[in-house]
């Protein structure tokens, strides 16, 4: 009975920690939501701008004027209530960590919800308008681009997420070198591999086209250059004694 109180009142204040987290993205929904329409159109404004004088955006579905905007407005509370929710995965996580721990980890957390939001950047105000232009420059003749907003959000959201996690390789790479796993040397030597790899990843994560591909590939590969400049200032702690107390 005393061994599983401890595990009854962890599993209560995750509890606690995971309500707070989307009691958070909730709060962020419901204060936005009023402008759900707008919100839309903005997002929309890469592929619009490309579009020709007779090309617009249709809706196929017959709720789909009402969901897309609403999933796309649910998806932006994430993204705007992502430190709050690090924050609770921090402050549970916290007290089993030892002293050095803890000194990377709140640098790591504030450096990786810096790096997404640029990556989500990087794919709004570069890659959309490249990506789209291309796109409706090859239409065929006779052919009038009517995309739909369902698939329109399918594609963006796609492209959010793959270049926001594209761009936290600098935070994989340091913490790879400081739990000892690697070495900044050792993944200098592997570089024409992970130049491979980050052209596979690009493949695999984006649509199915050379320019998308190229254009998250071209950021990872710098992203990991700079994360082995960071590397460098973190090793194995090989003097940190094993029985180090974590504090409370």
């Amino acid at each position: 009975m005393s061994q599983q109180q401890p595990l009854i009142s962890h599993l209560l204040e995750l509890r606690n920690k995971l309500l707070k987290a989307i009691g958070s993205v909730l709060l962020v929904f419901i204060t936005i939501v009023y402008w759900a329409n707008d919100i839309y159109h903005y997002i929309a404004l890469p592929l619009m701008r490309s579009l020709p004088a007779t090309g617009s955006m249709i809706a196929t579905d017959v709720a789909a004027p009402f969901f897309a905007p609403f999933k796309l407005t649910l998806v932006l509370a994430f993204f705007i209530a992502i430190p709050y929710v690090l924050y609770q995965v921090w402050s549970f996580v916290a007290p089993g960590l030892y002293k050095h721990e803890k000194r990377l980890v709140v640098p790591l957390l504030a450096s990786s919800t810096l790096l997404f939001y640029l990556g989500i950047a990087f794919a709004y105000y570069i890659v959309f308008p490249v990506v789209f232009g291309f796109f409706t420059s090859v239409v065929p003749e006779g052919v009038q681009v009517a995309t739909d907003i369902s698939s329109y959000l399918s594609f963006i959201l796609k492209l959010f997420f793959a270049f926001g996690l594209a761009f936290e390789i600098p935070v994989a790479v340091v913490l790879l070198c400081w739990a000892g796993v690697t070495t900044p040397d050792e993944l200098r030597q592997k570089r024409p591999y992970i130049v491979v790899g980050a052209f596979v990843v690009g493949m695999v994560l984006t649509p199915p086209d050379i320019i998308s591909q190229t254009m998250l590939a071209i950021p990872m590969l710098l992203l990991f250059e700079g994360g082995l400049i960071a590397a460098r200032f973190y090793s194995k702690k090989e003097d940190e004694p094993e029985n180090e107390q974590a504090e409370n």
